[in-house]
């Protein structure tokens, strides 16, 4: 079992997103415990308003509901809805919130069954409980006690074996799923386990799965009042259909909360890129990557995505690296110059087109002048007319070619400085 506790100030928001599920036959409502009556009787209104009651007796905590999932191994999917409420109850008492009024809902939107638990931290003496490290403190040590309670499969095995989250996550498809619920589901599998520190590193990973976060075109309303929308991509990386707003979402991704992660993971994120580092200084070594494909294939199965950002003409000019194993998203420059683009290149000879190397843009002009030549002369025996041809290229070469123009030198600098008298004693 794996419990994740996530705290928040809005008590209205999570309540909501559980009940849409419900409505959208996505949850089922398991009821609840410490409210007045029988919890399953009472409106979604009512429940609203009693969180909201027990929470003004506390106006100084803003941080004071919780949404909690306990997601369980696909092999316990023979778990009833009793079962799992059991289990619920006997969690939020360990975790010390087994007094606190909660509300259970069973989900069914993930290959794993699992719980979501609605709560707030604010007691009826209005008094708070203490969130501060509350899944070191009581979270893990209630999950190992339940586990072996009720046989439950334990947390480190699942870890032990989980598959990269590119083979459970399905890439979002326009028209296949509403618009708004597959960018959701992607955006709650990428926001919380990958470490990027800006926006491009972000949609780096959300373009795997064919999402892309938008700012506005530049000077645009969105971009003056630094708004963020999201966007469902095609196979060509096109956007198609309507984008939807980051305030919208159930997790709120806005660019404001964005840029808090930016600065966490520039501190915190970076400590991990040895991993891709030393993948493709063995590629090196080994020399079996013999072009472009063969490295994104090595680094594939080795859980690193390899992400291109190419020209219009097709040539690659930046690489960003996905780690789906730590969790790490960084630009090639950033590991250092042997992982750039062009330093990739140099190494193993990659490149966009076949890997032929290109050449400068004077050399082509010289190619394809002498092929015109060439061809005027199969027509022309005499060569009259590729003589021409040959002497506008010499012509142009001399227009075109560099001169070194002579240096100026300010007259600042150049002019004599006048020596200045020296003044006699004074009489």
């Amino acid at each position: 079992m794996v419990a994740v506790i996530k705290v928040s100030s809005s008590i209205n928001r999570i309540l909501n997103y559980n009940e849409n599920k419900v409505s959208q036959e996505k949850a089922v409502y398991l009821g609840g415990n410490n409210f007045p009556g029988e919890a399953a009787d009472l409106s979604f209104t009512a429940r609203l308003n009693y969180f909201t009651r027990r929470m003004e007796l506390n106006t100084n905590t803003k941080r004071n509901s919780l949404h909690i999932s306990l997601n369980f191994d696909t092999s316990e999917k023979g778990l009833d809805n009793k079962k799992m409420a059991e289990i619920a109850h006997a969690y939020m008492k360990e975790l010390g919130f087994g007094e606190q009024p909660y509300l259970l809902y069973r989900h069914h939107d993930a290959g794993h069954p699992h719980l979501h638990l609605v709560t707030t931290n604010i007691q009826a003496d209005g008094s708070r409980i203490d969130l501060h490290h509350l899944g070191i403190r009581k979270s893990e040590p209630a999950r190992k006690k339940l586990e072996e309670h009720f046989g439950l499969v334990r947390a480190e095995d699942h870890r032990n074996k989980r598959a990269m989250p590119q083979k459970i996550l399905q890439p979002a498809s326009y028209g296949k799923v509403e618009t708004r619920a597959a960018i959701q589901n992607v955006l709650e599998a990428v926001l919380d386990r990958y470490k990027y520190t800006s926006l491009h590193e972000l949609n780096a990973v959300l373009g795997i799965y064919n999402v892309r976060a938008e700012r506005g075109s530049e000077g645009s309303r969105m971009e003056r009042h630094k708004g963020l929308q999201y966007r469902i991509l095609d196979d060509n990386g096109q956007p198609v259909g309507v984008p939807v707003k980051a305030s919208l979402f159930y997790s709120r991704p806005t660019l404001q909360r964005l840029e808090g992660k930016f600065a966490r993971n520039k501190i915190t994120g970076k400590g991990q890129t040895m991993h891709i580092k030393n993948c493709i200084d063995r590629l090196e070594a080994t020399k079996k990557c013999a072009g472009f494909a063969d490295v994104e294939q090595a680094l594939s199965r080795e859980g690193i995505t390899l992400v291109t950002r190419r020209n219009s003409e097709g040539f690659i000019y930046g690489l960003t690296y996905v780690d789906h194993k730590t969790g790490t998203v960084c630009n090639g420059s950033s590991l250092g110059k042997p992982y750039s683009a062009k330093g990739m290149q140099e190494r193993f000879t990659l490149n966009a087109t076949a890997g032929q190397t290109r050449l400068p843009s004077f050399e082509l002009k010289d190619r394809k002048l002498d092929r015109i030549a060439d061809e005027i002369s199969l027509r022309d025996p005499k060569g009259s007319a590729s003589g021409i041809i040959r002497e506008i290229a010499g012509v142009l070469d001399k227009l075109m070619a560099v001169e070194r123009a002579p240096e100026y030198v300010s007259k600042h600098y150049t002019r004599k400085r006048k020596k200045r008298k020296r003044r006699g004693p004074l009489q």
